[in-house]
């Protein structure tokens, strides 16, 4: 049997990092991709205004992670603005282990305009948004779904939000969100839907997976975990972790092909964390 590979967007912390750590613990070698290679690196990241402050977490670390349980980590670094840095990564990701059997769309753009307000979003700042939330997310699926047909297996899963489903409760600095993340949210939720319908006779697996609130690494040290919490509750990443690697390899997890599913939810019917219980973290 082939040896199972997966391909993870925004995998140097938080929710793609545990996702891969779940991965591995399933069997799966992990590309893991990012923009940050080593601890301590600095990169844009502030969704409300500029902020280059480096954040814990980097590709090496959790490499480390998945080689202590046993399995293969290639690392490459990744920028999901820049589609030849995207292309050059999967590119490497053949060259090095020849197939892909799991694409996770998880990395998301991390700069100003994020969660602007609309009257203070310009067009580069909303270009930037989507570039790495739709278009690079695209490319990926354009890259990895074409083997995975001819194989006639494999599997896709995108990290979307509810965000793109619903209104705000409140503007985004105050615990609601933007027009930006959202609508480019909102944007990728569709992909599923419509690549299932193009794709009727495929045993590719396609799946959303909507996280609810996740408190990462990057919320807490930016301190805009309060406002939220309060409203949501929240998750820590392993429980989206969880049902990503329940989503790639339970058989009965093929009756949700081309739905959104609630991680959280998931996590409870399932009980594939049970010493989470919701609103903890």
């Amino acid at each position: 049997m082939t040896q199972q590979v997966a391909f993870i967007t925004g995998a140097s912390r938080g929710i793609g990092k545990q996702a891969a750590i779940a991965l591995a613990s399933e069997g799966f070698d992990v590309v893991l991709t990012a923009r940050t290679l080593h601890d301590g690196e600095e990169h844009e990241r502030g969704a409300f205004h500029s902020d280059t402050s480096a954040v814990t977490g980097s590709l090496t670390s959790t490499a480390k992670e998945i080689e202590a349980l046993g399995q293969r980590a290639l690392s490459i670094r990744l920028d999901l603005l820049d589609p030849n840095s995207v292309s050059r990564a999967y590119e490497q990701a053949i060259a090095e282990w020849g197939h892909i059997d799991l694409l996770l769309n998880n990395g998301i753009y991390q700069g100003p305009g994020t969660q602007s307000p609309v009257l203070d979003l310009t067009p580069q700042m909303l270009q930037n948004v989507y570039q790495a939330n739709v278009f690079s997310q695209l490319l990926l699926v354009q890259l990895c779904l074409p083997p995975m047909l001819k194989r006639d297996s494999g599997c896709i899963i995108n990290m979307v939000s509810k965000s793109g489903m619903i209104d705000p409760p409140a503007a985004a600095n105050k615990g609601g969100w933007g027009f930006a993340y959202a609508s480019s949210k909102a944007a990728l939720i569709r992909m599923i839907g419509v690549l299932k319908a193009e794709h009727k006779e495929s045993n590719v697996r396609l799946h959303n997976v909507e996280p609810g609130f996740v408190i990462t690494e990057n919320l807490r040290e930016k301190g805009l975990v309060d406002d939220t919490a309060a409203l949501y509750g929240g998750a820590p990443p392993t429980v989206p972790a969880a049902v990503i690697a329940w989503l790639a390899t339970a058989p009965e997890a093929s009756a949700l092909h081309g739905e959104t599913s609630s991680a959280q939810q998931l996590c409870i019917e399932h009980n594939l964390l049970p010493e989470w219980q919701p609103h903890q973290s």
